[in-house]
């Protein structure tokens, strides 16, 4: 089989017009971006009252190299075509951290992949370069009233925004700036995260509009004074100047798929640190533009589903009307402590192991009172015994289930999970929330890590208790509540595969995301700068001298 950039650069992408006018949408409503991709101008959409049914697709604990998760998601909505239903995808953009990493770009894969693929994984529109020079104007902007006199007495040792980059680099993580005497700054500890980890990424995909997202920037808690008060970037008066950065950041994306399916692509913060959705924006767009909308939240369900549903969904007023639980065999025997290298191989041992990992993403789900389909996605190297193994488990928990083959097949190979899909979301469901937001904070973590991560206690450090008793005083307790922890487990250990239970899950710290409107809680050596691994993908990556690319996946 060809690769990934292959198959990409084989097909002859359809006039983004053509895409548009699918949708609805006039020349007038978009801006191209070339003739393959474009913005969409949401100031000049017509505002209706149409809304179509949002499919969340979400998936397992995964192995280190994902799952296919966007890969079914593109499928399911190829498939949509296939059998004559009216649909969209809303993606996440790709951040160059896992491009040139271990997990590679985020357009799917084999025929199931959005194009132009090579533009989508590296610098796309510039929404990227956007959010990231928005970030460090803040943080430029913060050292220098400082340098000038630092008329709102803000104390260096309490200063919470740090600077960005949208590539893996271990060695920024700590740092000191403002060496080199007087005339360069006032010397103190900092450090840089991945741009898809900063509030601002966090902000832009969840504002409604450009006045919204002013405001959020505004009410970025940026550091505390000496005598603990509270700064926030408004006291900087610089979020209108962020606004301005982002004013065509704002504007969602309109690529297709290798079918021509439609898909608005945009934003993308990381699930084990932010909220792992793609814009309010997109995913309300994509329920107005079409009978469908597909969207997908980062990582396993207990972490982007449930921040999809608790956070996103509750503050856009958004109602899933069904879950795809995206499964493969080989993260299955992963949790059964089957070896990577091992994967490929048949073992019912170590599938029979690590089927209950499956168990407990689908009792999770089920909390919501949506309907959920398992999704799965079947590898060349599968087995029939294995399936049907994984057939039964469904079919013993009472879930609808689908074999998924759009790697290979395309949209012709999610025919039956998009039937299914749609029969679904025929039913009446009781959406809700797991937590209510009037709870305390210590009580919304307490019902998370007990009816997600499963849980007997959690424990706080003290850092981790002061920062819950200076979010009290800023009044910010009753905001919902962001997990920022390991993607590999559903408990705060990525060692404890499977379905762990009864153990302690431990709180390092957490931290306001006051304009995003959400309370991160840290647990484990969560790092929000990445680092490469021994061989990253960037060394395989390549450009001839016809401008061709080759080594993306």
């Amino acid at each position: 089989m060809l690769s990934d950039i292959e198959i990409s650069q084989s097909v002859f992408p359809q006039k983004i017009l053509k895409i548009a006018e699918s949708l609805g949408l006039k020349e007038s409503q978009i801006e191209l971006y070339g003739e393959s991709k474009a913005k969409i101008k949401i100031e000049k959409l017509p505002r209706n009252n149409k809304n179509g049914k949002l499919v969340l697709v979400t998936a397992i604990n995964p192995t280190p190299a994902g799952e296919g998760k966007t890969t079914t998601t593109i499928g399911l909505g190829q498939a949509m075509a296939k059998i004559n239903k009216s649909a969209v995808i809303a993606l996440r953009e790709p951040s160059l951290g896992p491009v040139f990493g271990v997990k590679g770009g985020a357009t799917g894969g084999g025929y199931s992949q959005v194009i132009p693929m090579e533009d989508i994984n590296l610098h796309f529109t510039g929404d990227m370069h956007a959010i990231t020079s928005a970030n460090n104007l803040l943080c430029a902007v913060l050292d220098n009233h400082i340098h000038q006199g630092n008329a709102l007495n803000i104390d260096p040792r309490q200063i919470l925004v740090k600077r960005c980059l949208d590539v893996n680099d271990r060695e920024l993580r700590h740092a000191v700036v403002g060496l080199g005497g007087t005339a360069h700054g006032i010397p103190r500890e900092d450090g840089f995260i991945i741009t898809v980890a900063t509030e601002v990424m966090a902000i832009l995909c969840l504002a409604d509009n450009i006045l919204e997202l002013k405001k959020r920037l505004g009410d970025i808690l940026i550091a505390y004074d000496y005598e603990g008060n509270p700064i926030y970037a408004k006291d900087l008066k610089i979020n209108s100047a962020m606004a301005v950065l982002l004013k065509d950041a704002i504007k969602p994306n309109l690529v297709q798929t290798l079918e021509g399916t439609p898909v608005i692509m945009h934003g993308g913060p990381f699930a084990n640190i932010a909220h792992g959705c793609n814009s309010v924006i997109a995913t309300k767009l994509g329920t107005k533009l079409a009978d469908y909308c597909i969207t997908e939240a980062g990582f396993g369900s207990d972490l982007g589903a449930e921040k999809f549903l608790d956070i996103k969904c509750r503050m856009a007023n958004l109602k899933p009307s069904a879950i795809v639980l995206v499964a493969t065999l080989r993260a299955l025997k992963y949790n059964g402590g089957c070896h990577l290298s091992d994967l490929s191989k048949e073992s019912t041992k170590y599938l029979e192991k690590g089927i209950c990992n499956l168990g407990i993403h689908i009792e999770n789900l089920k909390k919501f009172k949506v309907p959920v389909i398992v999704s799965i996605n079947k590898f060349i190297s599968d087995s029939d015994e294995e399936i049907n193994f994984v057939k039964k488990y469904c079919e013993k928990l009472g879930v609808e289930y689908s074999v998924s083959q759009c790697f290979s097949k395309g949209g012709n190979g999610a025919v039956d999970l998009a039937q299914k899909v749609c029969t679904a979301c025929t039913y009446e469901n009781d959406f809700s929330f797991i937590y209510p937001l009037n709870a305390t904070i210590k009580q919304k973590i307490s019902i998370l890590c007990s009816e997600i991560y499963r849980a007997r206690d959690v424990v706080y450090s003290r850092e981790a208790l002061d920062d819950i008793r200076k979010i009290e005083i800023l009044k910010k307790d009753s905001l919902p509540i962001c997990i920022a922890k390991t993607p590999y487990s559903i408990s705060d250990d990525p060692t404890k595969l499977g379905a762990p239970s009864n153990y302690t899950f431990r709180v390092s710290r957490l931290s306001l995301s006051n304009g995003a409107g959400f309370i991160v809680v840290y647990s484990g050596n969560i790092l929000t700068m990445p680092g490469l691994p021994k061989t990253p993908a960037a060394e395989k990556i390549d450009i001839n001298e016809d401008g061709k690319i080759s080594g993306l996946f």
